[in-house]
Parts: C-alpha cells; structure tokens; sequence
C-alpha cells in the first residue's frame, strides 16, 4: 500500500541563480524558523487556495562534477515523464493543458480585466493539479471566466498551437467546453464512496469497465499463479476491447512509449555517471523494466534501489503511489531527484537504528509484529526537483517500496525531505493559526516552542517505523485485495499512530532525537486540532471527507474522543461561540492511539474488510455542519491558504561544446512561466493514449 506523508498549510502556521551553503537541524531541541528576513526567497505565489513557495536547494556546491550531471540526468528523466501524470488524471487532461497553453502563449487580445485574471487563476490551479480535477480533493474545479469569455479567448489565439485533433476550431471550441465547464461532465477525478467507484471515477486507468469487472480481472490473476507476488496490474490501463477486458501497458514501445522512450534516454545517461556499482544496477534495472512493462523487472529495480544506500544522490522515478485510482491498485507517475543531508539524516537515523525495539515494544498483537525488522535505511534528503505525482504538491515523507513482500524480506527506504519542510516551517513561524484554534496560552506557547521539530519527528516516525512496522498473516492477501478503496486510508492511519504512539515516549528523549516529552505534548496538541477543525477549511460546505490522508487524520482524533469519553481524555469546549478541543490527560491519549493502533494492525494483518470499513465510515467521513461553517467563518479572517506546493528548481548544464563544465542551480521567479515553459520542452505525449 502507498507509503507517503503530505503536509499542508493548515498545519503549517527575489530570485534568480542562488547557491546556499550549510545543512539542516540535528538539534533536538530545535524551534519554528524564527520571522527575521530569510537570505533565501521562499515565497513565490498566491492564488485561488494555494500559496506557492519555493525551496533552497542547500549543499549543491559540495557536490562533485559527476554528481552534478547524475543529478541534472535524473532530474531531466523525471520532467520526460511529466505528460504521464496528466493523462493518467483525466483522459481529457493534455487537451485541456494545450489549449490553455495555446491562450496563455499566443492570445491577442487584452491580458487584463476580472474575467483575464479569472482565467489566469484557473489555469494556475490547472497546473498546480495536473489536470482540472483538485490535487487534494479530486473534485472537478470550475473556471471563474464566462463560458463566451472562454469561447473568445480560445477564438483570438493561435490556431495552429491548440489541439484540435482533427477538428474544426468552433467544432473544437464547441466540444472542449463543457468538458471544462460542466460541473456534471466528470465531476469526480476519484470517488470513494460510489457505488461502484470505477465507474464513478474519471481517472484514466480505466475504461469501460465496472468495479466488479476489475476485481474479478485481477483476483483471476492473482488465483491463476499464487505464487506471483508482484503488483498485478500497477502499470496498465484496463479497458474493454471487443468485450475483452485487455490491459494497454505503460513501457517502450507500449502506451506512454514516446515519453517513456525519453525517460530511458536519460536514465542511461545517469547509468554512465552513477556513483556507486550498486546505482548503476538500480538504474540499469529500471530501464529494464521501462523496456518490458513487466512487474517483476520493477520488483528487481525496488530490491536493488532499497539496497542502494550509500551514493549522495538518489531519486525515485516510475509509477509509485496508488492514491490516484479508487481500488489502490495502479500507480501514477512521479519523480522526486534529491541528494542527502549528512548532517540532518543523524536524527532520523538514530530512529532507524531502534527499530526492532520500536516494533518489540508496540502495542500491537505478537502475532502481528515482525520477529526481525529488515533492512531500514533512513535519510533526510535535500529535493533536487519533483514532477508528476510529487509536484508541484509534494509529500514531505517517503516510504519505499510499496510492495509488501519487499519490505519485509528486503526493507525500505525512509526519507524525510529537509529543505520542503524547512520551507513550511518558514511559512509556518509567521502563520496565525495556532492563536486563533488553540486551546490554551499554554498549548500556543508550547506550539511556538516545539511544533515545527515535533513535525518533522513525526514525519520521520510515521515513515521509519511506521510504515515500515507489522506484518500481514500467512495467506491473507494484500491490502488492496483485502481492503480495497480502504487500504490508503487505514494504512496512513497505521503509520500515524505509530508515530503518535512513541512520539510521547521516553525513549525519544533516551536516543538524544527529543529533549523532553513537551515536544510530544505539541504533535498531540497539533494533530488533535488539526484532525477535527483546521483540515476542515479544505472542505466546500455540504461535503464529506474523501481524501485518504484527511480521513485518517479525523478518523483518529474522533475515535479517542470518543473512547475517551468517559475520562474525559480529550473534552469540547466553547468560549464566546468558538470551539475548541482540550486535551487533559496526554498519557492517557497515547493509551487511547496504541489501542487504536492494536485494532487497525489487526485488520491489516487478518484482512478484515468489514472492520476497516466501519472504522473509516464512522469516524473518518462526515463532518458536523456547524463545526464545518464554524471553521471556515474563523478560517476566512486568517487569509491562509489551505494548500501549498512549490515552484521548481531549475537545473542548467554550463557547456564547452558539447561537454557538461558545471550545472547550476537557478530559481524561477513566477509559476505559471515555469509551467509554459515545461509545456514547450516535455511535451512528449498526442492527447489521445
């Protein structure tokens, strides 16, 4: 199951070429970034629900010549890839992005007025989702323009750049609009509560298929060859042929060849300047796999990537998390390119390095840990560039590979990404958010003081020993079979109490990585409020939960409200019509998330599809409307975006002839010319695949 963590603004309280010395923070007691002018320019852009920051790309300098060129090869292969994730979206998704390239590149009439900075705004949100369904939400977003504003805009550009895919222009204009327009047409990018959720989603994994259809597909797979342990089907769009369902694979020479072609170009210019014999095996079975599409080439490539641990640059590349499809089962494209922070990876390390006493101790069932923890490696890294799946909203945590039978005979990788958190926490110091939601002076105070480092303690907790803890039985299947349109919620929700189980415990403070259990008190505190008020301002008026990560997060705080009832662990006050969520007693809370912990392993391990439901659906998925308008009314005064990505560094070789001299790092200055001008070079794929 996916094995990501993403942070978002509401837990979050001039440019041109720049290159940062220093390292991040191994410092335990390390406070929220403080509000004095930063040397570096964090903030880049505001617009509809988001705030666009950048992040620094620090010790780049330190980097040899030929680590310089891996990385600028890497980050080069992922961008070959961008195509992928738009039509992985939405079938619709590269017509829509060309047409609004074609406007924004050649429109000739004038670029100023409501209804221009409407359209601008729209497609700045476009760009920010991959696609014109919300990266969070997945619900279809509407442009502020008219429809007859759109029509004229579309009318006064270039008709040679829109992508009229043998079309008349107003025969084109005619069809592309209510695909835009159209709250009916496609409404949901992933539904997870239909009654069938294929059918209801617009994705484009599938076609003309149902859910049953998928299920009985695979589960046959799966019967036919028990011994297959590979990720059926994670690299394929599954259509109906002739009334044969057929799976089109994503490789060379396959769907995506053309993109996936330019990709392998790149990776075996990487594969001659890797750094270690063990990075070029990794490359090399990647390129493997891109060639034949087959699932256990990408097995070979996640065994040698995890063994892979000692070169300084590193990446991810290929079709990883499964959030984009409702039943878990296909992966979207990413590419994150990043090179390690030696001074920052002492903390998280020193987590790894407990691990078996980690899943010794949890609260789980005997039956359900696993006798001997494998192969954990942990780092905070430095991100270098991230495309697709991972930008421009980005995760602020990775766990990899997601295939389970991997991790427990071969471990994972941890990653923590140090310079994307140090960009929240800037964001962060001069947020009001905390004083307007929390419940005390103290828990503000204790806020300014530790709720940036218990975040990242978290996030490394959540990825080192949580996803990384726990087994499934012998002979239960994997999550996506066993828990299907529940798995990425359950399993975020596992790993978070993990985290949140020992992040208030002594050992912490043991292992030098927390100075006391303050620290802990402040995540609690933090994630408690988060989980059942600030999340909520992400969500339109009338409308329930849908995200994995969002009905984790509530799933969690509600439960131990309400076990804790009784003993009034955690109680709900109201003060002057505001309401606020007490915590009284921190020691039984952290009882609470180990029981909670204990139930959701089980579920996992035995595969009980029913509990798991009924957890989510409980707890996880409806929100009190008064509370809800409460929210945003409280929300609405603070003037805080609920979501925040980023712009891009831009890697550029210095060249003599045709050889690579040096590769600097230079800072866009505005989004939207970072996203036209990755229009004009990446543009790889037709709009039909």
């Amino acid at each position: 199951m996916m094995k990501k963590i993403i942070l978002l603004a509401t837990l979050l309280a001039g440019s041109g070429l720049f290159v940062a010395y220093g390292s991040g923070n191994n410092n335990p007691s390390a406070k929220a970034t403080t509000t004095d002018a930063p040397a570096f320019d964090y903030i880049a852009d505001r617009f509809a629900d988001i705030q666009v920051l950048r992040y620094e790309v620090r010790g780049w300098e330190t980097l040899s010549l030929q680590q310089k060129k891996l990385a600028y090869y890497l980050y080069e292969a992922g961008l070959s890839g961008r195509d992928i994730f738009y039509d992985q979206k939405y079938r619709y998704g590269l017509t829509i992005r060309k047409t609004l390239e074609a406007i924004l590149n050649t429109y000739q009439g004038e670029r100023a007025g409501k209804e221009w900075a409407d359209f601008e705004t729209y497609a700045k949100r476009f760009f920010f989702s991959n696609g014109n369904h919300h990266h969070y939400g997945a619900e279809k977003m509407m442009p502020g323009c008219s429809q007859a504003y759109f029509t004229e805009l579309i009318r006064k550009s270039d008709v040679g750049q829109l992508p009229l895919d043998g079309r008349e222009p107003a025969a084109f204009t005619a069809w592309i609009v209510p695909i835009v327009f159209d709250p009916k047409v496609d409404a949901k990018e992933v539904d997870l509560d239909a009654k069938d959720v294929i059918v209801a989603s617009c994705n484009n994994f599938y076609s003309g298929v149902t859910q049953q259809e998928v299920e009985t597909y695979y589960d046959g797979i799966k019967e036919a060859d028990t011994s297959n342990r590979s990720q059926i089907g994670f690299n394929t769009r599954l259509v109906k042929e002739n009334g044969k369902l057929v799976e089109q694979v994503w490789k060379s020479g396959g769907m995506y060849g053309a993109a996936i072609d330019k990709i392998i170009y790149w990776l075996e210019k990487a594969e001659d300047v890797a750094e270690t014999p063990e990075q070029k095996t990794t490359i090399a079975k990647l390129i493997t796999f891109y060639r034949s599409g087959d699932p256990k080439h990408f097995d070979d490539y996640s065994i040698a990537w995890v063994q892979d641990t000692s070169a300084r640059v590193d990446f991810v590349n290929g079709f990883i998390e499964v959030y984009q499809d409702a039943l878990q089962k296909k992966g979207a494209y990413e590419s994150i390119v990043s090179i390690k922070d030696l001074e920052a990876t002492k903390r998280i390390a020193a987590i790894s390095r407990e691990a078996q006493w980690f899943e010794d101790h949890s609260p789980i069932m005997d039956d359900h840990k696993k006798k001997v923890v494998t192969g954990i490696s942990a780092k905070v890294i430095t991100v270098v560039g991230e495309v697709g799946d991972a930008g421009p909203a980005t995760p602020i945590g990775i766990n990899l590979p997601n295939n389970e039978w991997i991790r427990e005979d071969y471990g994972s990788k941890s990653v923590s990404l140090g310079n994307i958190v140090e960009a929240y926490n800037y964001y962060r110091s001069r947020s009001p958010l905390m004083d307007e939601f929390g419940s005390s002076p103290e828990v503000i105070e204790r806020a300014r003081k530790h709720a940036a480092y218990s975040g990242e303690l978290h996030t490394d907790m959540h990825e080192v020993i949580g996803h990384a803890s726990g087994k499934i039985n012998e002979g239960v299947g994997t999550t996506d079979q066993t828990l299907k349109n529940y798995a990425g919620v359950l399993e975020e929700a596992r790993a978070d109490l993990v985290a949140l189980y020992y992040i208030y415990d002594p050992k912490l403070v043991e292992i030098g990585v927390m100075e006391s259990l303050e620290v802990g008190k402040a995540q609690y505190d933090n994630y408690i409020m988060n989980g059942l008020m600030t999340q909520l301002n992400r969500i339109e008026p009338g409308k329930n939960l849908e995200e994995s990560h969002m009905r984790n997060r509530q799933l969690i705080s509600a439960w131990a409200v309400d076990k804790g009832q009784q003993e009034r662990v955690i109680t709900r006050e109201n003060r002057n019509g505001k309401t606020y969520f007490v915590i009284n007693d921190y020691a039984k809370l952290r009882g609470l998330f180990g029981q909670l912990l204990r139930e959701i392993q089980r579920i996992k391990s035995e595969g009980d599809f029913e509990a798991g439901k009924n957890l989510v659906e409980t707890y996880g998925v409806r929100i009190e409307p008064a509370l809800h308008n409460e929210v945003l009314e409280r929300y609405a005064k603070l003037d805080i975006a609920p979501y925040m990505g980023f712009i891009q560094p831009k890697l550029v070789p210095v060249m003599a002839g045709e050889k690579i001299m040096d590769v600097r790092v230079e800072y866009s200055k505005a989004f939207l010319d970072q996203m036209l001008e990755y229009g004009k070079h990446y543009s790889l794929l037709p709009v039909k695949n």
